[in-house]
């Protein structure tokens, strides 16, 4: 086949790779010259993603994979148009369509008949019926269901391990009709590999949804699950907080049994998935009061985190605060909705002068997020916001004039830190 990756970012880039090393030919689109310019010359536009050098410079060089900034005329080649572009949500889940919008207008001045759309942008259930298929049709003049397929197949993989999640769990298709969905299943299956998996309630692989409302939904609420778990997690530990018992044993004690499940509770739930699709489903459901407390509850922890360690340092005015980890999770170059941001707002409203550091991240790229980078400064109290593997063999030696850390992860070697006051969320 010839394929149409539109949108070349952590996600849609590994997707090419993944279609061309199975044989067919892919064309990116990006509106980003630079991405283009590096694609084209095998080279990852971003770093931190396993194999992506190696599998993206094969696909080169066999001729397979090329990249443009012109959308309509790379979907006018293609048979099958892949759709990843970003959509971005204000801070109450609102979304704001313009660059999916762009990117849909520019496909359907090269729709041709037979095409399949997939979407894989997560989306609010009902937008690939009532908003993509139409303005494909408006820009095509061909009708959607009889001249081209429209799906929606939600992306279910994190950066750092696209390719092995792209193997390890179900892609979900859903159509706007029967032939859709068919021809969504039908393309996923020539494109992707499945790992066996015993624990499924059917065999691993293309999953049919039925309808693409039904595939929308399947991933709000896979996420929604887990923001709502979480938040879960973080108000039992703080009642274990105000009672003196220690959560993660507690945690630990009820998984033991097959019904729980409980996560984990932390200082902060970032990234451009959890924090921001229940939002999305709220904007669906807006009757939804569990969904929308523990989303509440979530965006708490930061400030609740600032509390504890102003409960065991004191007045936090004019004491310099060092901030480890501006990423939203360890070991993932990657800031969005990070608790980094809630993090150093709070001890700026406490009177705290707050100093950011991150393994990943250099002085001057701190800078540009807005954040103050440690540049030696004497700290005297610090809260690890990243669960980075670096910050397991931190020890007082690093941070010698810290008197109190606390550990918004609990990475931190607890023998290592005795003799300084080392607190956790659920301690």
């Amino acid at each position: 086949m010839n394929i149409c990756v539109v949108a070349l970012g952590k996600i849609g880039l590994p997707l090419a790779v993944q279609f061309a090393s199975k044989g067919h030919r892919v064309i990116g689109a990006d509106v980003n010259e630079k991405v283009v310019e590096l694609v084209n010359a095998g080279t990852e536009p971003f770093p931190g993603e396993h194999d992506l050098d190696v599998k993206l410079k094969q696909a080169v060089d066999a001729g397979l994979l090329s990249a443009t900034t012109d959308t309509a005329s790379a979907v006018a080649e293609s048979e099958a148009v892949v759709v990843v572009v970003p959509l971005f949500v204000d801070a109450e889940g609102v979304p704001d369509f313009g660059w999916m919008d762009a990117a849909t207008k520019a496909i359907a001045q090269g729709l041709k008949p037979g095409t399949l759309v997939s979407y894989e942008t997560t989306l609010p259930v009902g937008t690939t019926r009532t908003r993509w298929a139409p303005m494909l049709a408006e820009g095509s003049g061909l009708t959607p269901g009889e001249d081209f397929h429209v799906v929606f197949s939600p992306e279910r993989v994190l950066t750092g391990r696209v390719f092995a999640d792209l193997r390890r769990y179900p892609k979900l298709v859903g159509g706007i009709d029967e032939a859709s969905t068919a021809r969504g299943v039908e393309f996923y299956e020539q494109v992707l590999d499945f790992d066996e998996r015993a624990d499924l309630p059917q065999a691993n692989g293309v999953w049919d949804l039925g309808t693409a409302e039904a595939s929308e939904l399947a991933k709000l609420a896979e996420t929604t699950y887990r923001d709502v778990n979480i938040g879960l997690a973080n108000q039992f530990a703080r009642f274990a907080d105000s009672n003196g018992i220690d959560v993660k044993k507690v945690i630990e004690a009820c998984n033991s049994q097959p019904y729980s499940h409980i996560h984990q509770p932390g200082i902060a739930v970032g990234g451009h998935c959890i924090p921001i699709y229940p939002r999305m489903y709220l904007w669906n459901d807006p009757a939804a009061t569990v969904v929308r407390s523990a989303r509440e509850a979530n965006a708490a922890m930061p400030q609740y985190a600032v509390d504890l360690l102003a409960a065991a340092y004191g007045e936090l005015t004019g004491v310099n605060v060092l901030v480890l980890g501006a990423a939203y999770r360890g070991g993932v170059k990657e800031t969005a909705f990070s608790g980094v941001f809630p993090t150093v707002e709070a001890l700026k409203a406490r009177g705290a002068v707050p100093f950011v550091s991150d393994p990943m991240y250099t002085a001057e790229e701190l800078t540009a997020l807005g954040l103050t980078p440690h540049a030696g400064e004497t700290v005297t109290a610090a809260i690890l916001q990243a669960d980075h593997a670096e910050y397991r063999e931190l020890t007082p030696a690093d941070l010698p004039d810290v008197t109190v850390l606390v550990d918004g992860r609990r990475t931190t070697d607890p023998e290592a830190w005795k003799g300084v006051r080392r607190v956790v969320i659920g301690g």
